[in-house]
């Protein structure tokens, strides 16, 4: 693949990737900004809602040294206009082979979503080696990480889905674990209510946690 960011620097660049709901446009950039005064620079934006598009885009266009991406992306086609959005990187919550090839012919790196060795292995024969576990509490957590993950030592996972500060350090433990996705820093009615040094707060809480601190 020729993407322009690795998926190693995505994973690098915090140890944390929140996973952001944004149902209006206008709370995209203080919610992005919030984040960024916690100390957490990357952004995945969900294709949950219908301002997604334009929030990557508002984010890509107001902080373009952050790290802004897409995810629950699904089709080509929603890869190729989240692109356009302006992301970085594109997460999906699968690994289909249609996703995987298109993305390997384009210039933006796709993490895809797996949970079990088969779809670890298809990923890895397509040439994609980091990896969302997804979802991940309900999929037996760390220890299912870890049994799966041993018998294939070259990938990588963010692991997304139920991480919260009672289990992050479960899966930081994990050598096959490079960063985690989680939404427990930008809680719904803080959004709602627009409480950006709540968020702020919660944020720089959850990077110490991150952090051993």
């Amino acid at each position: 693949m020729n993407w322009l960011h690795s998926p190693q620097h995505v994973f690098a660049s915090s140890p944390i990737v929140p996973v952001m709901v944004i149902d209006h446009v206008e709370d995209a950039i203080p919610l992005a900004k919030a984040l960024s005064e916690g100390g957490i620079n990357v952004f995945e934006i969900t294709l949950r809602t219908e301002a997604a598009l334009a929030a990557i885009r508002a984010i890509a266009d107001e902080m373009p040294d952050s790290m802004v991406g897409a995810g629950t992306v699904l089709t080509p086609e929603q890869y190729d206009a989240v692109v356009e959005a302006g992301a970085k990187f594109v997460i999906s919550p699968g690994a289909p082979s249609v996703l995987l090839q298109h993305a390997a012919n384009h210039p933006v790196a796709l993490i895809p979503g797996v949970s079990t060795p088969t779809e670890i292995m298809n990923a890895m024969n397509h040439g994609y080696d980091h990896l969302k576990f997804f979802p991940a509490e309900a999929n037996g957590g760390a220890k299912a990480l870890k049994a799966i993950s041993a018998p294939l030592p070259q990938a990588c996972f963010c692991p997304t889905g139920g991480i919260n500060p009672n289990n992050i350090a479960e899966y930081q433990a994990l050598s096959c674990v490079k960063t985690v996705g989680g939404t427990w820093m930008i809680p719904a009615d803080a959004i709602i209510s627009k409480d950006w040094p709540r968020i702020t707060q919660l944020t720089r809480e959850a990077i110490a946690i991150a952090s051993g601190n």
